[in-house]
Parts: C-alpha cells; sequence; structure tokens
C-alpha cells in the first residue's frame, strides 16, 4: 500500500504540531546536512513559542500514514520566515529550515511540502522564495532545481551570490 501524505501549516500552539516540529527539527540538527548536533534542550522547550511570537513565521509538517487506520506519524518540515526585497518593495519569504526524516527521503516529500510553502507565500503577496542548501548536498539541490530554484545573479560577469555568516553570540 502506497503512504498518504498530507502537508499543513503548523499551528504553533497545538502540542502535537509543536512536539513534531521540535522533533523534526532536532532529527534534521542531527543529520550531518544539519551539523550532527541535537538542539541544545532551552531550544526544544522555546521553539515552537519563538516561532508562534515572530511576525511572519510559518511552517509546514508533512504527516504520513501507511493506510486509512493508520496512525499519522510527521515525516517533513519546513520552517519559514519573512524578509522584504528592496528590489522588488515586497515580502519574500526564506525556506529556514528542510527536514524529511531519512526513511522518507526520495518520496518527493519536500516538493509536497514546497508546494504549500510557495501557496502560502503567494497568499500573503511574496514576490519570491529563497533557500540555502549546502554544495555536498546533492539530493536536496537536485529537489530545489526541480522546483524551480537556481543560482543568485544579478549579473553574471559578478557570479553567484554566497550565502555567509557572523556569528554574535
Amino acid at each position: 500500500m502506497t503512504a498518504m501524505v498530507d502537508v499543513r501549516v503548523v499551528d504553533y500552539a497545538n502540542p502535537r504540531d509543536a512536539q513534531a516540529l521540535v522533533t523534526l527539527l532536532d532529527a534534521y540538527a542531527r543529520d550531518p546536512a544539519g551539523g550532527g548536533e541535537p538542539l541544545a534542550p532551552e531550544v526544544k522547550a522555546c521553539l515552537p513559542q519563538a516561532l508562534r511570537q515572530r511576525q511572519g513565521a510559518f511552517s509546514v509538517i508533512a504527516w504520513a500514514r501507511d493506510g486509512a487506520d493508520a496512525e499519522e506519524l510527521p515525516v517533513g518540515l519546513i520552517n519559514c520566515l519573512e524578509g522584504f526585497s528592496t528590489f522588488a518593495c515586497r515580502l519574500l519569504v526564506n525556506v529556514h529550515d528542510v527536514a524529511v526524516l531519512q526513511a522518507w527521503r526520495g518520496r518527493r516529500v519536500t516538493q509536497q511540502m514546497l508546494a504549500v510553502v510557495e501557496r502560502v507565500a503567494r497568499e500573503r503577496g511574496a514576490c519570491k522564495l529563497t533557500l540555502e542548501v549546502l554544495q555536498g548536498n546533492l539530493p536536496a539541490v537536485r529537489a530545489y532545481e526541480r522546483e524551480g530554484f537556481a543560482g543568485y545573479t544579478l549579473d553574471p560577469a559578478m557570479g553567484q551570490a554566497q550565502f555567509m555568516q557572523k556569528w554574535l553570540d
């Protein structure tokens, strides 16, 4: 039997959604693509409430079941944060975290979640979606390219944009 996947926007105040969000993000954090370290206990305790308080934050979770009577299990997560495109003078949505449990990779769960993210972004009036991906995460790169994502360039002579960070702690 084929598994059924339902992608829904997270209700951060719902304890089941909040727990699923933390569990999925922790699994991603423990994965080599997420840094290989578990989330800190204080992050696990505070994250759903912190996201709930951030204006413009939203998340989607892919819930799967292997039959009509099977229990629904969380198998994928995307966290999104609104930004602003000064060149377009419009909202943009940054796809901040994309996590799919190992056993569910290769089943197009990411594509189903991105479709919901795109719908929500369009409803909010966003001009584009942005995301970052590690160069070595080739399955993720291919998944994003299939969904229309491409490297960011303004002028090809200047090359592609690079994502950089500076920790402040």
